[in-house]
């Protein structure tokens, strides 16, 4: 039986970061917005208002992808974030509480996979290129294995660099590896 709540915006706020501290890793706006459509938690417009809220106070930190696609910023908590919630988190209900536990058991190895490998591009300002950062981590220990920033000189290249390694990665990986140990 799905658990449908009338939050005030404190207590999606409350919610919101319980999520992600349970989740244990960055979560983009995509995965958050499908908890809460999927949960029936709360609507798109207060979500994106209590995470813009959350931010702005320092309880998050939002980081983003791609420049152009809102949906890929990602959110963590931050250190008054975590404070927050650990002073109020036994105000959360304990079936609110059980239904995220069980969101998570069900959805971190899927959640975990999309940050084994990322790469984003952001204009460098400066000099009018762009840089392309690509990186890989290992999975089981959650160490970075390999962080790449190349500058280049156009945003098309800067998307087919990020398409490649989000394609390849392991692959580019293994060679530059390879090519280092020779």
């Amino acid at each position: 039986m799905p658990v449908t709540l009338e939050y005030k915006d404190a207590e999606n706020k409350l919610l919101l970061l319980f999520l992600i501290h349970m989740m244990d890793l960055p979560m983009t706006r995509a995965q958050i917005t499908d908890f809460v459509v999927e949960k029936d938690v709360m609507n798109h417009f207060t979500l994106a208002k209590n995470l813009t809220d959350m931010v702005s106070s320092g309880f998050l930190e939002a980081t983003r992808e791609d420049m152009q696609d809102e949906s890929t910023t990602s959110y963590s908590l931050t250190e008054d974030g975590l404070a927050n919630l650990e002073l109020l988190s036994n105000q959360i209900p304990k079936p609110v509480r059980n239904m995220i536990i069980k969101y998570i058991d069900d959805n971190r190895g899927k959640i975990r996979k999309s940050f084994e490998r990322s790469a984003h591009y952001f204009p460098n300002v400066e000099n009018d290129e762009y840089i392309v950062k690509c990186n890989i981590l290992d999975d089981r220990r959650g160490n970075m294995l390999m962080e790449i920033q190349v500058p280049v000189v156009t945003r098309e290249q800067a998307k087919h660099i990020q398409a490649n390694w989000n394609a390849n990665y392991k692959a580019i990986y293994q060679k530059i590896l390879a090519t280092l140990i020779e």
